[in-house]
Parts: C-alpha cells; structure tokens; sequence
C-alpha cells in the first residue's frame, strides 16, 4: 500500500478518469474531503456520481487518476487487500437496505463482525449499541419483513458500521422512503458524525439532505461543476 501524509483531507482524489467501452463517465475529477465531513455529491443521472463513490471505496477499477483514502492509495490495491480495505475502512450504504430476510436486526448487524473475525462478544456488544444509536434497540429482535422501510434503512446503517469504518459511503440512501423516514435518516447521519467521529459522503438526488450537508458537489458530465 502506498500512504499518503495529507494533514486534514482523509479521502484525496486527483484527475479521475473512468471508461466504460468508448464512454468516457469521469473526466478527471479533483476533490479533497476533510476528516469529519458531511458532503452530499448531486448531479443529474448519469453524471458519474456513483462511479466517483466506486472509485472512493475500492468497489470499482479507474483508468487514471489518484485516489488515497484514510492514507492508502486505493488503485493500488489488489482484489483481497480491497475487500480488506472496504471491510476495515469503509461503510457501505445502498438505496436498497439488502437485509438477510432470514435474520433478525440483530443478526444481520453482527454479520459482517463475524465475518472479519472479530471476538463474538465484542462483535454482539457492538451490535447492540449500534442498534440502540440508530433508535431500534426495541426491535433488534425483528426480523426485516416485520420492520418498516425507515427502520430497514437504520439497521443497514448500524450494519455499516458494525466494523467501525472512519468513512461511511452511502448512494441514495433515502431514495426509497417517505418524506419523514427520508428526514429520520438525514438527522442520522449528523449524529453519526458526531457520536461517532464519521466522515460521510452521500450520493444524493435529494435538495433536502444536499442543503443540510456541510458541502455539495455537484458533478456534471463526469466534472464537478461547482465545490
């Protein structure tokens, strides 16, 4: 891993580029992100958003460019050292929950604890304060069909951060709630952010979260428009 000795910017992107066949999604994009941020990326569909939240969390190749996040450069990650990456540094946030329907709230929060191989004690301790952080400590005994969309979306949240990631990335997190779950979730992620010492970056069609944030990036055309 190659480490970067960047004072206050904990993800650092420099001229970007990503293909898809002949289409050309980002264009050299540039950006740094402060420890503690809250910044919504915004922009039409199509515009690369995704693809810029990819490349961040080591879910995707790029064909150019220099992303370092929490101080390792992620392009040059092989295949396992990013699974490693992603599952020690980042948390990963979808606009659909994609919940194990067979497992309570619980179970489905200590999963990726598990999986890293952390003492089940500590992985089920943590568990069950992440629950109580997201306000779901009454229902960590329910399973996901018996759980409202809102309450899907927080134990996908508390799931994210089960591994206590520095990042949490989320694409459309809201996307698929009501306005007042849409809020609930919104409200979180400041909490998060303040509890929990999180660095969020949200891809988001929503005004509402955009506005609240402590930066919006817009990107157009695989460039940001406006910081």
């Amino acid at each position: 891993m190659i480490h970067t000795d960047s004072k206050s910017a904990i993800i650092a992107i420099s001229d970007l580029r990503k293909h898809y066949g002949n289409l050309e999604v980002l264009k050299g994009v540039s950006l740094t992100i402060d420890e503690g941020e809250i910044v919504a990326i915004v922009g039409p569909s199509g515009a690369g958003k995704t693809t810029l939240l990819h490349a961040i969390g080591a879910l995707s190749e790029f064909d150019g460019g220099r992303v370092v996040v929490d101080g390792v450069d992620v392009g040059s990650l092989d295949s396992d050292a990013a699974a490693d990456f992603r599952g020690s540094r980042i948390g990963l946030v979808f606009q659909f929950h994609y919940l194990l329907p067979e497992f309570t709230a619980f179970e489905n929060v200590c999963i990726p604890g598990y999986i890293a191989g952390r003492d089940r004690g500590e992985v089920e301790r943590r568990a069950k304060e992440l629950l109580r952080l997201v306000g779901l400590e009454e229902r960590i005994d329910h399973k996901p069909s018996e759980l409202s969309g809102g309450e899907q979306q927080r134990v996908a949240i508390a799931r994210a951060l089960i591994n206590s990631p520095r990042i949490l990335l989320a694409d459309e997190p809201s996307g698929n709630l009501d306005s007042h779950n849409r809020t609930e979730i919104h409200n979180l992620f400041f909490r998060l952010r303040d509890q929990l010492g999180l660095t969020v970056v949200v891809v988001t069609h929503d005004e509402g979260l955009a506005e609240m944030s402590d930066r919006k990036i817009n990107i157009v055309d695989g460039l940001i428009s406006s910081l």
